[in-house]
């Protein structure tokens, strides 16, 4: 009976590891999406600073009343550099969840087969 009793109690363990390995995936998969979605804003929202950037550069030198536009320009510059400091920083952290999900995946297989493996092994030798 004994023997019994450690071979449920890692199987419970496992049930409730690979549980919870379920419960994080979706979690882990939905927030990466949404990593990439803000990652393409920022890339959407950088190439728009730049054009406007250029296009008031351009405005600033084709005035014949000399508007001064370098406060503006260099706050959008600014703005951009913020950007893609952001977009680093959501780039690390995809990388990271992206590496998370891989090693959701590879711990849910290995329990999944040591699962399986014990369900076979079981009857035949109790003492493991």
């Amino acid at each position: 009976m004994s023997a019994l009793a450690v071979v449920e109690t890692p199987s419970g363990k496992d049930a409730i590891a690979e549980g919870l390995l379920d419960l994080l995936k979706p979690a882990v998969q939905q927030l990466d999406l949404h990593v990439h979605a803000v990652r393409e804003s920022q890339v959407e929202l950088r190439e728009h600073i730049d054009n406007l950037a250029s296009e008031l550069c351009r405005i600033n030198e084709d005035q014949k009343v000399a508007l001064d536009l370098d406060p503006y320009v260099k706050k959008l510059l600014s703005a951009r550099r913020r950007v893609v400091l952001v977009n680093n920083i959501l780039q690390n952290a995809q990388e990271r969840l992206r590496r998370l999900n891989h090693n959701v995946a590879k711990e849910t297989a290995r329990r999944k087969t040591m699962l399986e493996t014990a369900g076979v092994f079981t009857p035949r030798s109790p003492s493991k």
